[in-house]
């Protein structure tokens, strides 16, 4: 299993070009599979904006309103610009900090990115 932590925002031109691939590539691995899941941590800048970019994705999300999760998970994986995809396998364990770069080279054919 596969679990990504994506930090991505509406108003980033490279997040709303990298969430269409990332989401084509969720989809062909299944959703709902156990092996894939990704959980969406919003930079928006309010809540309609959150709500107007988590409509094209079919993963979950930290809710808007918990700025402080966001805030705890930003700092504790050193965030410090967006689109970041953060990759960790069954045993919690990174796979890498640079998730986008390895989804986007391999594709779905790639999985598990190991």
């Amino acid at each position: 299993k596969v679990v990504g932590i994506y930090f991505s925002a509406h108003w980033c031109p490279p997040c709303r070009g990298f969430t269409p691939i990332l989401s084509d590539i969720y989809n062909d691995l299944g959703i709902g599979d156990d092996k894939f899941q990704i959980v969406f941590v919003s930079s928006d800048r309010n809540q309609q904006a959150f709500n107007d970019y988590y409509k094209e994705m079919p993963w979950l999300a930290v809710p808007f309103s918990d700025r402080k999760r966001k805030a705890d998970l930003g700092t504790k994986f050193g965030v410090s610009g967006i689109p970041k995809l953060i990759l960790f396998d069954e045993d919690c364990k990174v796979i890498t900090m640079d998730g986008r770069a390895l989804v986007s080279a391999n594709g779905a054919t790639g999985f598990p990115w190991k």
